[in-house]
């Protein structure tokens, strides 16, 4: 009955004439204004509200087989934390597909984090998971938006305060915060068009968690040539990296 009610709350705050997220409502036009560093504040608001230190938006990768957490961006926005590396490896893959069946927030906390069970566990409608990070407390709130796109949004800290009234407010708000991060279209978007489909399938590897040899194997390629095609398809996306390139062509819709 409680897990009823607590999902009856949540969608009750998705409405869209009562979003708690102001200019990232979900029925709002505002949102083609938004930028990443826009979305990075927004976030950093939220994980202020609830004092959490660190905060993480991910994307789901596209492969069923090989569940894979990408990193859109974090607290450390423009580089990546450590942390957000070690969440969006191996032990990815069960939250990944949770995040694609479920609405229900995940939560963990190391054994060496005293006290910090004792401040989820009172949580409706949220379940325990092994720690994502070594020595480290949170929680991950599954997400959706068009084009059936999944992702999380996670928070961090060993003395974060989520009163159970707050839940569902503040997985509101990282509902309307992926919609909004889902449909920024960046200023290069017009030059999308020129990236080769051995590029993206290149690219589609990489989301899937597969390395440069294992991408070279897949596609009969050498590594080198799987590199140097990882490289152009971030140049043609003005990504620093390849994972952020990735992060893009999902957030974009070339790869799902």
């Amino acid at each position: 009955m409680k897990r009823i009610e607590a999902r009856a709350a949540a969608e009750a705050l998705f409405d869209r004439s009562h979003s708690p997220f102001g200019a990232f409502s979900l029925g709002s036009e505002t949102h083609h204004a938004v930028t990443m560093p826009d979305a990075v504040r927004r976030c950093r608001w939220i994980a202020v509200d609830i004092n959490a230190t660190a905060f993480a938006l991910f994307f789901s990768g596209p492969s069923a087989e090989r569940a894979k957490l990408v990193p859109c961006f974090d607290s450390d926005y423009p580089s990546v934390a450590t942390t957000t590396r070690l969440i969006s490896g191996a032990n990815s893959e069960d939250v990944v597909r949770h995040a694609r069946v479920s609405t229900a927030p995940l939560w963990w906390a190391d054994d060496a984090v005293a006290g910090a069970a004792a401040r989820f566990a009172h949580l409706p409608w949220v379940e325990r998971i092994a720690p994502l990070a070594p020595g480290s407390a949170g929680i991950a709130f599954p997400v959706h938006a068009e084009r059936g796109q999944c992702g999380l949004v996670v928070f961090l800290g060993t003395a974060m305060t989520l009163p159970q009234h707050a839940l569902y407010e503040i997985h509101a708000r990282c509902f309307a915060l992926f919609d909004a991060v889902a449909r920024m279209r960046p200023a290069e978007a017009g030059r999308v068009g020129s990236i080769t489909k051995r590029e993206l399938e290149c690219l589609k590897l990489t989301a899937n968690g597969y390395t440069s040899e294992e991408i070279a194997r897949l596609l009969k390629l050498s590594v080198h040539t799987a590199n140097q095609y990882l490289t152009q398809s971030a140049q043609k996306l003005n990504a620093v990296s390849r994972t952020q390139a990735v992060a893009k062509a999902l957030r974009l819709g070339l790869i799902e």
